[in-house]
C-alpha cells in the first residue's frame, strides 16, 4: 500500500479533526501531495496541496483559513488539520501523491491515491 489515510469520523459542526496519510517513501519524499474529497455522485474536489518541501501550500476557497495541510518528510506523513467543520465538509477524503515535486488542483496530476477516510459533520 503506497498511501493509507486515516482519522475520519463523525463530528459536530464547529468541531475539529486531523486526518493523517502514511506514505511509502518512494511516492512521498520528492513528490507534491494533496488532499481531495468526494461526495457520492459528485466529482472529486481539490481541498489542499503542498509541495515536496512544504514551502508552498494551496487551498480551495471553501476551506481556506479553516484547514491546514502539512507534511513530515522524515516520517513520510501527510496531515490535514480541519477546524470549524461544517456539514458541507462531509465527504470521503483522499490523500494523493503527485507525479512531480509540486502539487496541483487537477486530479490527473496524481498517480497514487489512498483508500479514503470518511468525514461526517452533523448539524
Amino acid at each position: 500500500v503506497q498511501l493509507q489515510a486515516s482519522g475520519g469520523g463523525l463530528v459536530q459542526t464547529g468541531d475539529s479533526l486531523r486526518l493523517s496519510c502514511a506514505a511509502s517513501r518512494r511516492v512521498f519524499s520528492n513528490n507534491g501531495m494533496a488532499w481531495f474529497r468526494q461526495v457520492p455522485g459528485e466529482e472529486r474536489e481539490f481541498v489542499a496541496g503542498i509541495d515536496w518541501r512544504g514551502g508552498s501550500r494551496y487551498y480551495a476557497d471553501s476551506v481556506k483559513a479553516r484547514f491546514t495541510i502539512s507534511r513530515d518528510n522524515p516520517k513520510n506523513m501527510l496531515y490535514l488539520q480541519m477546524n470549524s467543520l461544517k456539514p458541507e465538509d462531509t465527504a470521503v477524503y483522499y490523500c494523493a501523491a503527485a507525479r512531480s515535486a509540486v502539487s496541483s488542483r487537477q486530479p490527473s496530476a496524481y498517480n497514487y491515491w489512498g483508500q479514503g477516510t470518511l468525514v461526517t459533520v452533523s448539524s
